[in-house]
């Protein structure tokens, strides 16, 4: 743009070009004064040299004072009778290599794997997890374990106790296998990183009963996402109380609840079909029996359905904990 105001300029004058290209003056003028490279500053006579700034760096990053800031260790050298340089210009020795940082060699956080589960149908995956229900009184709680079918969503065995244990996990976990008929190889047990867990008494008997363990990275809620969105439903009910009266009126509810969940409550998760359906398959011919009524009602009115016949959708074909990432086909 500036070129063409200098163009249409030597026509018309500087003023109109620019007011016709709304161009500044300014910018037509500063392009035509010669361009000069700056020139380069000197020295000042008090820089350190480059001997003296490698020594200093040299000292910064020495074994014995790489944790410690500048200022202490300008300090430290004063009370030794050596003056290298202020802490300031250590500061910028520093910066010019890009080490105004930690500089010693810190342990790095290990690298977890994601954990990556599919189910294509019940009894593959199971996720659990232990939740506080508060009690009577400040500070106690009776934890509730809860194990849970990705696939169906059914919850497949709980227990409310009074405290976290792996050997009541264990229990749990023994029993709830041998109601669903576990056979060896056939079950991943999904799981966060919390003691119960990770416990002896419970790998040992994922061991005996040919059950593959998963966990969780650490710190990361996402990688156990069915269970947390459990309890929140849970949580979120109704009729959910604030406290409990004591673990025998805890249990009592959790009952109800569970019984309503598995068998009552249509999950957004399965095309709202309950988990018992899932679980159990009753789902195809739960799925049938709506099609049929969507396609009476389709018939009697179509103009009411926009899209066409409607098309009742049934169980998902595959649930993921953290899903593959989609990788695009390469030419």
């Amino acid at each position: 743009m500036t070129t063409l105001a200098e163009s249409l300029a030597e026509q018309v004058g500087v003023k109109q070009a620019c007011e016709l290209l709304d161009v500044p003056r300014s910018r037509v003028y500063r392009a035509r004064q010669p361009q000069t490279r700056a020139k380069q500053r000197p020295a000042p006579p008090h820089t350190l040299s480059d001997a003296e700034r490698a020594q200093v760096r040299a000292t910064l990053n020495s074994a014995r004072f790489m944790d410690k800031a500048p200022r202490q260790v300008y300090a430290t050298l004063l009370d030794e009778n050596t003056y290298l340089c202020h802490w300031r210009t250590m500061y910028r020795v520093l910066a010019a290599h890009s080490e105004v940082r930690e500089r010693r060699n810190l342990r790095q956080h290990p690298l977890y794997k994601k954990p990556e589960l599919l189910a294509t149908g019940p009894n593959q995956v199971w996720s659990w997890d232990i939740t506080d229900l508060r009690g009577p009184a400040r500070w106690s709680h009776y934890p509730l374990y809860t194990v849970l079918d990705i696939y169906s969503r059914y919850v497949v065995g709980w227990l409310i106790a009074e405290r976290q244990s792996s050997q009541l996990a264990r229990q749990l976990i023994a029993e709830t296998a041998r109601k669903q008929a576990i056979q060896p190889d056939q079950l991943t047990l999904h799981a966060d990183n919390g003691g119960p867990m990770r416990g002896k008494p419970l790998a040992q008997l994922l061991v005996d009963l040919g059950v593959t363990k998963s966990h969780s990275r650490p710190h990361t809620s996402d990688d156990n996402p069915f269970s947390e969105a459990q309890f929140k439903t849970m949580k979120y009910h109704p009729d959910y109380p604030d406290r409990f009266a004591g673990m025998e009126a805890a249990r009592q509810w959790a009952g109800k609840f569970f019984g309503w969940y598995n068998h009552e409550h249509y999950h957004s998760g399965l095309n709202l079909l309950t988990p018992a359906s899932v679980h159990y398959g009753e789902a195809a011919a739960i799925q049938q029996q709506r099609q049929a009524v969507m396609t009476a009602a389709y018939a009697a009115h179509p103009t009411r359905f926009a899209r066409g016949a409607p098309l009742v959708k049934g169980v998902p074909s595959a649930v993921y904990i953290n899903p593959p990432m989609k990788q695009e086909n390469l030419p």
